[in-house]
């Protein structure tokens, strides 16, 4: 057997399918192949339930004429460059089936982050098909969509995706899944299959629009090339029923993790945040504990709960319980079990939670990225700002004042709870010098309130980014050149508050992104031609994770881009995202205002 074949072997001997049977095997012969293709590993793959979930729809529907199938970054591919090969030149395959990628009739991918946007042409190059839309041949290469939040401005790779799905997909799939299938049984003349998938709402088809562009970057007009084809597209945010388990669950699991998405979206509306947008809504609680029942009967040691609001789902006692339960049960067979929880909103932790958390044991709130040699004991909280001001400024419900009750109930309810991370945003519009050094303050301040002799406190660094879709999209950002100083002078404003030794033993300071906010900015905000930007970074081989700023204002001039442009206030009438922009203009304008008001009178 290859090294592929070696490796997909052990990948599914070591899956178990954690929610119902196991997949059908045998497929009718007319049936689709889709296969999702992930920019990770396999365990990582695991958890990308945007994919994760679609994919075990397909595969449990049996009204679809389709079967889906997954591909990701196995151990044994070789890096050259940016592309990835095979060994010993094999054709890159699916985890199922030894059928290659490139025979695959749909291919869909998913991009987390704009900033990785470029991931898609290694998957493409890996899987032997090409990558722009029109170099593809219907019928003789697959069908590539694409989705997730890195999508959310989806004109940048608009030459390379067939469609892009916007919102939840349980219900534009499986359309597309349908129309494909009757095209392909009676193609015909009349509507192109891409015009037939414009008309699914919540898909939507790059190539049928044209844009007018303007010099330096974005979009003066953009155009349907068809009376078919309509002028907006809106994202599709579904009822609870029409969502099903594996939306809020890891379907999958090899053994060591699987998770929970309790809920969905916020009770809370921040400004720049795109929590804001889904609906709010729950899982049903007798749904996740017979989930948590499944890992007992599973013994997996490791259960995420994926959500950045967890204190808001109204049954989290009864599921805490639950997880509880195991763990006691596990331990008394001498096994472990861990729980990890996304970040929580500081105003909405009771003495309750904090009890309901500490009675695990072994648990932290941390995020997949944070790596400690000890990880447990940890209450992630992120009051974004410092100054009163500014929370009240970007609309969001966490005061200082409520970030100190929380503190308190830490220190009160728990000796377990000894480090506390919090993520403040920097660089934001209408942020004043003493805004930022605030944050060192405010991080002094609260390891005195916690009250322990080993408490530490971590300060996780975000830069402010305008993400389209949110009130904050047309707001100019900081240069990301200058977040490094910014990240000095609240480091060394801290060292200066504690003492060096206090410093070292009791802070950490986190940041590190500048090369890849370069490329988040204007990835963020570009238009079309800042696919092709990328693509020939790509090609040129420059490593994206330390892309050299110098070597992006190059490929931006190429192609008639002005990198400054992508960071001003954007005030053109139409934005490179116009046809899929769903934003209330008056409230942007509001935004824009106060933050303009609050410049004048400083």
């Amino acid at each position: 057997m290859s090294q592929l074949d070696l490796e997909t072997a052990a990948i599914r001997r070591r899956e178990t399918v954690v929610l119902g049977d196991p997949y059908p095997t045998t497929h009718g012969d007319d049936d689709l192949r889709m296969v999702f293709l992930f920019p990770y590993g396999h365990a990582y793959s695991l958890m990308c339930n945007g994919p994760m979930a679609l994919y075990d729809l397909i595969n449990r529907d049996a009204t679809l004429p389709a079967f889906a199938e997954r591909a990701v970054q196995y151990d044994c591919l070789t890096h050259n460059g940016n592309r990835l090969t095979t060994p010993g030149g094999e054709t890159y395959r699916s985890i199922e089936s030894a059928a290659p990628v490139h025979a695959a009739d749909i291919i869909g991918v998913s991009v987390t982050n704009a900033g990785d946007l470029h991931s898609v042409f290694r998957l493409l190059d890996l899987a032997g098909i090409p990558r722009r839309t029109a170099d593809r041949i219907l019928g003789v290469h697959p069908l590539v969509i694409g989705g997730q939040g890195g999508l959310a401005n989806p004109e940048v790779l608009a030459d390379y995706l067939d469609v892009v799905v916007l919102g939840e997909a349980e219900k534009s799939l499986p359309q597309l899944l349908h129309t494909v299938h009757a095209h392909r049984q009676a193609p015909g003349p009349g509507t192109s299959l891409h015009e037939q998938l414009a008309r699914v709402p919540g898909l939507y088809v790059p190539s049928l629009y044209e844009c007018d562009l303007a010099p330096g970057g974005g979009v003066v007009a953009v155009r349907p090339t068809a009376i078919t084809v309509p002028t907006q597209v809106r994202a599709q945010w579904l009822a609870l029923t029409d969502l099903h388990d594996a939306h809020f669950v890891y379907p999958l699991t090899d053994g060591t993790a699987a998770g929970l998405i309790p809920l969905i979206g916020c009770r809370h509306t921040c400004l720049f945040c795109t929590l804001r947008t889904p609906p709010f809504r729950q899982a049903e609680l007798k749904m996740l504990l017979a989930y948590i029942d499944r890992l007992e009967e599973l013994g997996v040691p490791l259960i995420i709960i994926s959500a950045p609001t967890f204190t808001q789902y109204r049954h989290r006692t009864e599921l805490l319980e639950r997880i509880r339960g195991y763990r006691d049960r596990a331990a008394a067979r001498g096994i472990k079990v861990s729980t990890i929880i996304g970040s929580v909103r500081a105003d909405e932790m009771t003495p309750g939670y904090l009890r309901d958390v500490n009675e695990l044991g072994d648990f932290g709130h941390l995020f997949t990225e944070l790596s400690l040699t000890q990880a447990r004991g940890i209450i992630t909280i992120a009051p974004e700002f410092a100054d009163a001001e500014m929370v009240a400024l970007y609309g969001k419900t966490m005061p200082p004042e409520h970030v100190d009750r929380a503190i308190d109930r830490c220190r009160d309810a728990s000796d377990v709870i000894n480090t506390i991370m919090l993520y403040f945003i920097i660089g934001a519009p209408g942020e004043r010098p003493e805004d930022r050094l605030a944050i060192a303050d405010r991080a002094r301040e609260i390891h005195e309130r916690l009250g322990r002799r080993d408490a530490s406190v971590i300060i996780k660094l975000h830069q402010f980014m305008p993400e389209p879709g949110t009130p904050a999209q047309r707001l100019p950002m900081t240069d990301p050149g200058l977040i490094d100083g910014y990240v000095k002078e609240i480091t060394d404003r801290l060292r200066s508050l504690v003492g060096e030794m206090a410093f070292a033993e009791h802070y950490r300071v986190q940041y590190g992104e500048t090369s890849r906010l370069f490329l988040e900015a204007v990835c963020l905000r570009g238009d079309r031609r800042v696919g092709h930007v990328l693509e020939n970074l790509y090609d040129s081989g420059v490593d994206f994770t330390s892309l050299d700023h110098q070597d992006l204002l190059k490929a931006l001039t190429v192609h008639g881009l002005d990198f400054e442009r992508h960071l001003r206030l954007i005030d053109d009438p139409v934005l490179p995202w116009h046809t899929v922009n769903e934003v209330d203009p008056d409230e942007e304008q509001r935004l824009i205002t106060a933050i303009e008001q609050r410049m004048t009178t400083s």
